[in-house]
């Protein structure tokens, strides 16, 4: 018997579910059946929040993508210094990952990456992240520089957090982590000098 619940609600718990699925086994090879069992519910329910198994992927990758931004966001607007803006975003994003490896492994699965549509929206997630880290870096040098920087932050906090979920990766917790790569990328920071020309070999 399905239990009733709140439209919202009953979204937000497929959701949930379907991260979980998706993450265990891939796209291609998890059905709206699967999604809907887990769930408890029947697919007829399903159906009449997501049209289709791809619609539903593309709304938990924007919902996923979401998540971590507003983690993000919330985690540095608190910070006073540079320095703890840069630990406590990487804090943030080791939290998230620990605390959601499904929604990890989902926007930076091969699901995800392997098709346009879905990768598309993997992209945009990043640079909306590069965006908001762009402006916690406090360097002499133009917007494109920081949002450089800002991707090679993201991209070390992406390959990080991979290695933290494998078997024989890190299994330090996420504020150690923060603290050991906050301290690398900060000194790197601070060795920023401002751009000057490219010298030709």
């Amino acid at each position: 018997m399905t239990i009733r619940l709140p439209a919202e609600q009953r979204r937000r718990q497929l959701l949930d579910v379907a991260c979980v699925e998706f993450a265990v086994s891939g796209f291609h090879a998890t059905s709206m059946d699967d999604v809907a069992s887990a769930a408890g519910v029947t697919k007829p329910v399903l159906y009449q929040h997501f049209p289709s198994k791809r619609a539903l992927f593309v709304e938990l990758l924007d919902d996923v993508g979401r998540q971590l931004l507003q983690e993000l966001e919330t985690s540095t607007s608190a910070a006073h210094t540079g320095r703890e803006r840069v630990e406590e975003g990487f804090a943030a994003y080791f939290r998230f990952v620990t605390g959601n490896e499904a929604a990890f492994r989902v926007l930076f699965g091969a699901s995800a990456r392997n098709d346009p549509e879905f990768a598309e929206i993997v992209e945009r997630v990043l640079d909306e992240s590069a965006e908001a880290v762009s402006h916690l870096i406090e360097i002499s040098g133009s917007d494109e520089h920081r949002r450089v920087l800002a991707h090679a932050l993201i991209g070390v906090a992406e390959a990080t957090s991979r290695d933290a979920l494998t078997d024989d990766g890190s299994r330090a917790e996420p504020a150690q982590l923060a603290r050991w790569v906050s301290e690398l990328m900060w000194f790197g920071l601070r060795g920023v000098r401002v751009e000057e020309p490219a010298t030709q070999p």
